[in-house]
């Protein structure tokens, strides 16, 4: 019996800790496990990644639905202005909902830049959810009070 409950355990470990055998190509290169640097443990992006490292998916458009549970700052990947240049389109990567929602967006203008902070946060009807771990691109829209007009865009995540 002893032999059997041995045999198991070394069965698990060997499982457990097993070692994939594929690589990265240069058309699909590995992703780093949130896809902005920072290991809020998912395992991949959900959108492929093309050559240049850049993810080719389209973000999911959300909007702040707060307030929400533990609400923390989340980074983005980027901001892109819109044509009149009075909003901007951000992009990060984020979880599934409910235990990812966009809880609000701060933004604070100067004469020389624009800091845009966004944070997310469980959703209060969901408090006990129990969500898979993958990263999904989302974006939303920001309305600035003034044109961005050459400003330089700050993450206040980071």
């Amino acid at each position: 019996m002893r032999k059997l409950w041995l045999v198991a355990l070394l069965f698990l470990a060997v499982a457990c800790g097993g070692t994939s055998s594929t690589s990265a190509s240069p058309e699909q290169p590995e992703a780093s496990p949130s896809g902005t640097g920072a290991d809020h443990g998912s395992s991949a992006p959900a959108s492929p990644v093309g050559p240049s490292g850049v993810p080719s998916g389209t973000p999911s458009p959300v909007t702040p639905a707060g307030p929400t549970l533990n609400p923390h700052k989340v980074p983005w990947e980027s901001a892109t202005p819109t044509g009149d240049g009075r909003s901007l389109d951000v992009v990060w990567w984020s979880g599934v909902e409910p235990c990812n929602v966009l809880d609000r967006v701060e933004v604070t203008e100067t004469a020389r830049e624009v800091t845009v902070t966004l944070y997310e946060g469980q959703d209060r009807r969901s408090p006990d959810a129990v969500c898979i771990e993958i990263a999904i691109m989302k974006s939303t829209k920001v309305h600035l009070k003034a044109p961005l007009d050459g400003r330089k865009v700050v993450d206040g995540a980071k």
